[in-house]
């Protein structure tokens, strides 16, 4: 089963997380199945940018964005090559290395 390496990140994971992710879930599936709340403004349907990842390892090992989610990568925060959302990101076989930005275009976040 691969390994999802999440970076640390102050709001969401400060020590960082290693999770198991099964072939085909996308990377924000496995961070909500192992309590790491990405944000998702638009419930997962790649019509937003919340949920911006950059893939600092095994981003080759992803199936290329399509053109609706480079659109919206167009828009997001801190664009690098290696950018992704992580709700369209879906996971081979390959383990992944997650930096997840701390900022997003999401500026009126909603406390759940």
């Amino acid at each position: 089963m691969p390994k999802i390496v999440f970076l640390p990140n102050e709001d969401l994971c400060p020590e960082g997380a290693v999770v198991e992710a099964e072939e085909g879930q996308t990377v924000l599936e496995a961070a909500k199945a192992n309590n790491i709340d990405i944000e998702h403004a638009c419930e997962m349907s790649c019509a937003c940018t919340t949920c911006h990842v950059v893939i600092r390892e095994g981003f080759d090992s992803l199936e290329e964005s399509d053109e609706l989610e480079d659109d919206m990568l167009d828009k997001a925060w801190g664009l690098e090559p290696e950018s992704r959302l992580s709700c369209q990101a879906l996971v081979t076989k390959e383990d992944l290395v997650v930096e997840i930005p701390k900022y997003t275009l999401n500026h009126a976040k909603e406390n759940h």
